[in-house]
């Protein structure tokens, strides 16, 4: 089910006040807008991302505004594998004690082109990040959240995921499967009300990905991941309670 965020949304200041969240894909583009935000409105964030530089300059940025101290994460999502995972979630424990969210804002693209020509290899590295990535972590993650009040993840969607379209390849299959992942671990966890699991989709925004994909555009007047990062907060926070399973589409 496709639904969509409240016309005029403003977050409170507080809105995620004692509440620890891990964004994924922390160290550019919307990962960074979003770890901004999460932190702006009160959370104490894990920020997870390949880069260590990238990671520091956001937690730079956090700390320049005031915002709690994070946790930097350095981690691969195209080669871990379940033992990774698993001592992910122990530093998580060990570091923030508690789990209230994730925000899996990470992703891998390639060039579009016609199906034929992409390899093998392409589509597994693509399927891993954007696809079984977000599946193995909240796995692993998962006790941690259950233990939350009102634990929340978000599943960073595509345009091209709901509407396929041609040369959009294993980057759109894998973006294609994340509401499906969100509706049957919905309604699996449905009796324990927590975590609660939903999909958004941002469209077209100013991001690194998006000069990948369309390299020509003017990508000034395409929306900031500053503008998209409010929705993250709505479902991240306690206004959206209760929703699960389903995606968001801006």
């Amino acid at each position: 089910m496709t639904t969509s965020l409240p016309p005029g949304y403003v977050p409170p200041s507080d809105l995620l006040a004692e509440r620890a969240i891990l964004v994924t894909g922390a160290g550019q583009g919307l990962g960074r807008a979003v770890a901004l935000a999460c932190a702006a409105h009160g959370a104490t964030v894990a920020l997870l991302g390949r880069t260590p530089k990238k990671l520091e300059a956001t937690a730079d940025a956090i700390e320049a505004a005031g915002g709690a101290d994070p946790v930097l994460i350095p981690f691969d999502l195209a080669k871990a594998n379940t033992p990774e995972y698993d001592q992910l979630a122990h530093l998580l424990r060990r570091e923030m004690k508690r789990l209230d969210g994730i925000a899996h804002c990470a992703s891998h693209f390639v060039p579009l082109s016609p199906l034929a020509h992409q390899t093998l290899d392409q589509w597994l590295t693509l399927l891993r990040v954007n696809l079984a990535a977000p599946f193995a972590l909240t796995k692993a993650c998962l006790p941690l959240l259950s233990a939350a009040p009102d634990a929340s993840v978000v599943f960073t969607g595509e345009t091209h995921g709901l509407d396929p379209a041609a040369f959009w390849g294993g980057f759109a299959v894998g973006k294609a499967a994340l509401p499906a992942l969100a509706h049957i671990w919905s309604e699996e966890l449905e009796k324990a009300g927590t975590p609660r699991l939903n999909v958004l989709v941002p469209g077209p925004m100013n991001t690194p990905q998006r000069a990948v994909s369309h390299p020509g555009e003017d990508r000034a007047r395409l929306p900031s991941a500053e503008s998209v990062a409010i929705a993250f907060l709505y479902l991240l926070g306690r206004e959206s309670h209760g929703t699960s399973g389903k995606t968001l589409r801006m």
